[in-house]
């Protein structure tokens, strides 16, 4: 038993991950290529979270909602990019045992917060076209703070409820990932104990999580859409339209990855095309947001163009 207990013990000071691709001639391309959007999204969404600071016009509930859309965006792909790009240029792609935890605890929790931000984000929308004349009534300081709060709890909660349960179970004599992070489907495929309650748990939030934030975005926009569809003034159904364009953008883009990934059958469940799914919403979306709402947004571009130039009236 001892020797047993020692074994699983070194076994479990690390894992392997097995990365995107094993074929070495992608490597270097693969670096530069995610290390480049990598680069992209941490400057977009920086610099999205310091303009929403900063400019006095931005200091709107939308604005405050988009920074921190911007700040979960930078979370997740944070936790997951550097340790990504180390793995391209390393000779093994080793993750230390509570890195691999730290990492799928902060994963789970930032990938939680953006649904509900997002779902969020939809019923700001929803008062500023439905109730424009309660607009800073409903929507207060108070509230938007409550909006913002009750998500990064209740994410923290599962967070730590996932990756406790999974990482206190018994893990078998291997430790290859099949992933280029920790992921929680991945692990669960090394586990030697009973896997059927953190699937379980697992699969009902994760139901749970996509379903009742989907439902608030649709039933906030079937909303939004009867009462566009009431206007008279076509230029004030185009501007109401212009408001929600770049949200909508964002949520059609995540959640057809999401349920694209998570919702397929078990019989045609392929880590490859985890990898690619999961690529996309932890590094090329964290990317388009930003983009997304500065390409999409009259108020975003407009805050642009006065830093810029205030900066060129600064003294040389």
């Amino acid at each position: 038993v001892a020797q047993l207990v020692k074994h699983l013990t070194l076994v479990l000071t690390e894992f392997i991950l097995m990365g995107i691709t094993d074929r070495p001639e992608l490597q270097a391309p693969f670096f530069g290529l995610f290390l480049s959007i990598y680069v992209i999204s941490v400057v977009g969404n920086l610099g999205m979270i310091i303009l929403t600071k900063v400019d006095s016009r931005l200091q709107t509930p939308m604005y405050f909602f988009l920074r921190h859309l911007a700040f979960i965006d930078l979370g997740y792909s944070t936790a997951v990019g550097p340790k990504m790009l180390v793995n391209f240029i390393a000779n093994q792609n080793t993750i230390p045992y509570n890195w691999c935890a730290t990492q799928l605890a902060f994963f789970i929790l930032f990938i939680i917060s953006e649904l509900f931000i997002l779902s969020a984000m939809a019923y700001d929308r929803y008062v500023a076209i439905c109730h424009p004349l309660l607009y800073t009534v409903i929507m207060s300081q108070k509230v938007c703070w409550v909006l913002v709060a009750v998500p990064y709890v209740y994410s923290a909660f599962l967070s730590l409820i996932t990756t406790i349960k999974i990482f206190m179970s018994s893990f078998c004599d291997h430790n290859i990932i099949k992933h280029f992070y920790c992921d929680s489907l991945p692990l669960l495929t090394l586990l030697c104990s009973s896997t059927r309650d953190i699937e379980l748990i697992i699969l009902i939030f994760s139901a749970f999580n996509l379903v009742s934030s989907l439902l608030i975005v649709l039933v906030s926009y079937i909303l939004i859409l009867m009462a566009i569809l009431k206007m008279n003034s076509a230029q004030g159904r185009h501007k109401a339209f212009s408001t929600c364009g770049s949200h909508l953008t964002v949520v059609v883009v995540l959640y057809a990855t999401l349920f694209f990934m998570y919702m397929q059958p078990k019989s045609s469940h392929s880590f490859d095309t985890d990898k690619i799914a999961s690529a996309f919403y932890t590094l090329i979306i964290p990317m388009l947001n930003p983009m997304i709402y500065s390409l999409r947004n009259k108020e975003v571009k407009g805050a642009l163009r006065r830093i810029w130039k205030n900066l060129h009236k600064l003294p040389m």
